[in-house]
């Protein structure tokens, strides 16, 4: 069973593509994360989890959820995470938590996919995003490839850069730059609520017919990127970037 959480859609197409190689039942986790249901799940095939890379790791409302549900039946786990560069040693702690859920650690693989983290980086023009899934197919495959034979994705070598980035960084990223305090709505607000909707953790209130931010957000970039008319802007480093959101088919 294949497992995706995605704000501006990579993973969902990672994740879909993957259930179309493997021929196997793909779930979006959105609903559960927003509702907090953590009730039991079962798998007769491999469980593989399809999410983007939160400062080189996996997003933390992710890591939460899958401590306090259960993944029952296949005790094999795959894990795949989209980024815009690489994933470092993100591994390292998916191994520790498979450790604790007694289940099988088959390996992480990290596939490129277009950059979506406009709240620091640059997101890329449509023809570009185009370009970069088409060099992403191939790796994809691959992951497909690996969870068909049942075999253990290969192991990157980790550098001592690698494990600061994603041990002492992560830890440092989290409090000082994972908030909501830089969103906001512009004129261009048409009170359309898309951006409360897509929040995965109720984040987002409408209050007059605009959005106001509340202290849990994840950094998702979905109520930025899908906005119908770019009404939302995070400070100043977003103002004419384009908005970037996967629209390709599977």
């Amino acid at each position: 069973m294949i497992l995706y959480f995605s704000g501006t859609g990579n993973s969902e197409y990672v994740a879909k593509r993957i259930g179309k190689e493997t021929n196997d039942t793909v779930i979006n986790l959105f609903e559960k994360i927003r509702n907090n249901d953590i009730s039991e799940m079962y798998s007769e095939s491999a469980w593989v989890v399809v999410v983007p890379t939160y400062a080189w790791r996996i997003p933390r409302l992710i890591e939460k959820w899958l401590e306090q549900t259960a993944l029952n039946g296949n005790k094999n786990i795959y894990f795949v995470m989209t980024c815009g560069e690489n994933i470092e040693n993100a591994g390292k702690y998916l191994e520790k938590l498979c450790l604790k859920k007694k289940m099988s650690y088959h390996g992480c693989m990290g596939i490129i996919m277009p950059e979506n983290y406009i709240a620091l980086f640059s997101t890329p023009n449509e023809e570009t995003a185009l370009q970069i899934i088409e060099r992403a197919e191939s790796v994809i495959d691959q992951a497909a490839a690996h969870i068909k034979r049942g075999s253990l994705f290969p192991q990157a070598n980790i550098s001592f850069k690698d494990k600061i980035i994603s041990g002492i960084v992560n830890d440092f990223f989290y409090p000082t730059t994972v908030h909501a305090k830089k969103f906001y709505a512009t004129d261009d607000c048409i009170s359309c609520g898309k951006c409360s909707n897509v929040c995965p953790l109720h984040n987002i209130r409408m209050n007059n017919g605009r959005p106001i931010w509340g202290n849990h957000c994840t950094h998702c970039m979905a109520c930025i990127c899908r906005c119908p008319t770019e009404a939302i802007e995070y400070g100043k480093h977003s103002q004419g970037l384009p908005r970037y959101y996967c629209k390709k088919e599977v």
